[in-house]
């Protein structure tokens, strides 16, 4: 088991045994010994489509309820929703999710009743589970029945989303929700005919399918290429498993870059700091009229620098991932209404707002994108990339200036390294690279960023084959 960007990840059929007991265990004693909650208290669950997250949130229940707390099942929910239910009831929770990964993993995300934890709290849960390991936890399933609030649950998120938009905000948009396997899709299909808009759902799926937003699959873009051409759509849109990560598409079913949708989101709301990770397109500081505040990859990285921008007194606090998540530190006062601070990832904001623009404009997406004028960025990743030899790759390039530049001789000469969260170079051409391994999977990523579409698909192809070639090699 190991925390990576967001979350607990591991295989499931750990999980589905003694480990997610354990963490859940080391989880509720964090609580406890820290005082941020007592035995007696509630705490929230939630969980994703995968078919492992029923048997691992049974294990989590039944370990929680032995240290005496309530557990209440807000069942198959998105993400945002169960930490924005936990907010509300200043409740701890758990979602067993393990977002965009392939089935045969998943994961557990945690949240103290103030909020998402951080890396802190991140490596004493990690402590405590060391403990209760070496000392011999041992767990035998309950089959606990918790108290169901699925539906207090959604409404509640419900009701923060259908406040966001003015009425019919979206008449005379044709939009298809890929529902596949994600928590997200049959509140997607609602809100969209709640604002007014015609809503087009296929795709439905009773077995998991992992959407990475980052890196949509080419089986994934053929598919929605062809809806939007048979369905006669404006723009697809859809989410990762959990619903933190949103997919947006434009007329064509071509996927929006995720920092796009959080540019667009974020001036929506009107933010004036707009913290984000490295890995967002470079172009974004000359994009809004917000400040900008860059961290490494994951979500506690973004929650930390949007809490130092509120400590250092600034108001209208946002930030996103490149994936396309938001999270807002601050309320926001929008269409009238109030939108509570949510610093945890969220889809349905970036998705509604993009939406939204492109009915204001009335203009294409394919059109509102470009005149964003940001420089073409594309990323992939290698899986079933060992973590060690990621480790040994990054630990070369670090080593010396000379071993990044022979390393990068047949792309481009290196003008300047950041070494925020992996290596991201830009080269004397003003081209970008950025080498990053996966923080919760043996995946190894690459970032590029280029003038046009086929400038920075070649760039990242090379990036890959020099990745292959080192490992093949060393």
């Amino acid at each position: 088991m190991k925390f990576g960007t967001s979350g607990l990840r591991g295989l499931s059929a750990d999980l589905k045994g003694r480990a997610s007991a354990l963490y859940a265990t080391a989880f509720g004693r964090y609580l406890l010994d820290s005082g941020l909650a007592r035995a007696g208290d509630a705490i929230l669950i939630g969980r994703d489509y995968r078919d492992s997250s029923p048997e691992i949130a049974a294990n989590c229940t039944d370990a929680l309820v032995s240290l005496g707390f309530d557990v209440q099942d807000c069942g198959t929910v998105p993400t945002p929703a169960l930490a924005l239910y936990g907010l509300q009831e200043k409740t701890a929770c758990l979602m067993v999710t393990g977002s965009h990964i392939p089935a045969d993993r998943n994961g557990i995300k945690f949240y103290r009743p103030d909020g998402e934890i951080d890396k802190a709290d991140e490596a004493a849960i990690t402590a405590l589970a060391t403990e209760l390991d070496r000392t011999g936890f041992a767990f035998a399933p309950r089959g606990t029945r918790p108290h169901e609030v699925s539906s207090e649950c959604l409404a509640a998120f419900r009701e923060r989303n259908a406040n966001i938009l003015p009425a019919s905000a979206l008449a005379g948009l044709k939009v298809g929700v890929y529902q596949h396997s994600t928590v997200a899709r049959d509140l997607l299909v609602d809100l969209l005919k709640h604002f007014g808009a015609t809503a087009v759902p296929f795709g439905r799926s009773e077995t998991f399918i992992p959407v990475d937003t980052e890196a949509v699959s080419e089986e994934t873009i053929a598919k929605l290429t062809d809806a939007a051409r048979q369905h006669g759509l404006d723009a697809i849109v859809s989410a990762d498993g959990d619903g933190d990560r949103p997919l947006v598409t434009d007329e064509t079913g071509t996927p929006l870059r995720g920092d796009l949708l959080g540019l667009i989101a974020t001036n929506f709301l009107g933010a004036t700091s707009v913290v984000t990770p490295v890995t967002s397109n470079s172009g974004i500081e000359a994009a809004g009229s917000f400040s900008v505040i860059r961290t490494r990859v994951g979500s506690p990285f973004v929650i930390s620098g949007m809490q130092e921008a509120i400590a250092s007194g600034q108001n209208h606090v946002a930030g996103f991932e490149a994936n396309g998540g938001v999270l807002t530190a601050s309320d926001f006062d929008i269409n009238g209404h109030t939108l509570r601070a949510l610093p945890t990832r969220d889809c349905f904001v970036p998705i509604l707002a993009t939406l939204f623009l492109a009915a204001s404009r009335r203009q294409p997406l394919s059109v509102i994108a470009a005149s964003y004028r940001l420089p073409f960025a594309m990323a992939d990743r290698l899986e079933d990339f060992p973590v060690e030899t990621s480790a040994r790759l990054m630990a070369h390039l670090r080593s010396g200036s000379s071993n990044l530049a022979a390393f990068l001789e047949p792309i481009g000469k290196v003008d300047s390294v950041s070494d925020i969260d992996g290596l991201r170079v830009t080269l004397k051409d003003r081209r970008i690279i950025h080498f990053r391994p996966s923080g919760n999977a043996p995946e190894m990523r690459c970032y590029v960023e280029a003038e046009g579409e086929a400038a920075a698909a070649a760039l990242l192809g090379a990036g890959l084959q020099r990745i292959r070639w080192w490992a093949k090699t060393n």
